[in-house]
């Protein structure tokens, strides 16, 4: 695929599951390992700060894109690789696809969710041609992804999701796509 930066979107929290959290430090050392940048959100707390100190801890890049507004209540994540602070959530997600060749979706909330779905109906408008990963931890995602299943066997979808989808169970099934 000739991935060499992954946008990374999660929670801000952590989420009751401890293995949100390991799964995310897994990630983060299997990204740094391959050298691969992370692209996220600039956080520091939740899901969203245990993936770049992965990606550190373990001598990799991160990149944080986080909005004036977050920045401002001081949530981003003063170690970075990178650092850019935006003037809005739109402008970060249209940042974070410029400068990533694919996605993983880790456990997260609605913000999540929305820069799921935007990438989804991007591809499908053609807009952009990225891989989505989709790290079911847990089954997390399971009821979402039997949605979109249904979506697209009622005829709404005009492709079939699984086309840029990949659903993976551990971080490690994501090498076989490197």
């Amino acid at each position: 695929m000739g991935i060499k930066s992954l946008a990374v979107f999660c929670g801000s929290k952590e989420g009751r599951d401890p293995l949100f959290t390991i799964h995310t430090a897994e990630l983060g050392a299997i990204m740094a390992a391959r050298s691969l940048t992370l692209v996220y959100g600039g956080g520091n707390v939740g899901l969203m700060g245990t993936i770049a100190n992965a990606v550190l801890a373990a001598g990799g890049t991160a990149i944080g894109v986080i909005p004036q507004l977050l920045a401002d209540r001081e949530r981003s994540h003063k170690g970075l690789t990178q650092l850019e602070i935006v003037p809005d959530m739109h402008t970060r997600k249209r940042k974070m696809y410029e400068l990533c060749d694919a996605a993983v979706i880790l456990p997260g909330g609605y913000g999540t969710l929305d820069e799921f779905f935007e990438m989804i109906t991007w591809n499908n408008l053609a807009i952009h041609d990225k891989t989505l990963f989709v790290l079911n931890t847990n089954d997390y995602y399971t009821h979402l992804l039997m949605h979109i299943r249904k979506m697209y066997e009622e005829g709404f979808l005009y492709e079939d999701p699984w086309d840029k989808i990949r659903v993976l169970a551990s971080p490690q099934e994501l090498e076989r796509y490197l």
